[in-house]
């Protein structure tokens, strides 16, 4: 019985790993591919959402409403910015995929991840 459960919880960390995986090759195709092609720095636009909003929630709504209804007036970067590279257009990614493109986003950049304490 519990080779069963233990096999059981094996193959669906498996499953779920390879989701993951899936889903972060989708932003890296569907997102960061563009941003990488412009040069628009993905990590300076996580850290500016993360300094006003704090928490992935917070950063997780406002990411979601601007890519939906992108606007310089509600955009976290400064409009010198959009003097060098081009305004976002609305997207046509259904929301629930777009939430799961946004959750890999922030765990993609999450500086928390790069942080190490000193012994």
């Amino acid at each position: 019985m519990v080779k069963i459960v233990f096999i059981l919880s094996f193959m669906s960390l498996w499953v779920c790993a390879e989701e993951l995986d899936v889903q972060e090759q989708s932003v890296e195709q569907n997102c960061l591919h563009c941003h990488k092609q412009q040069q628009i720095p993905s990590n300076l636009i996580y850290k500016r959402y993360l300094m006003k909003y704090s928490t992935d929630k917070r950063m997780e709504e406002a990411i979601f409403a601007y890519l939906k209804h992108p606007d310089k007036a509600h955009s976290i970067m400064p409009s010198a910015f959009f003097s060098r590279f081009p305004m976002k257009k609305s997207t046509t990614v259904d929301d629930s995929r777009l939430h799961k493109y946004i959750e890999s986003y922030l765990e993609q950049f999450d500086v928390r991840k790069k942080l190490r304490l000193e012994k």
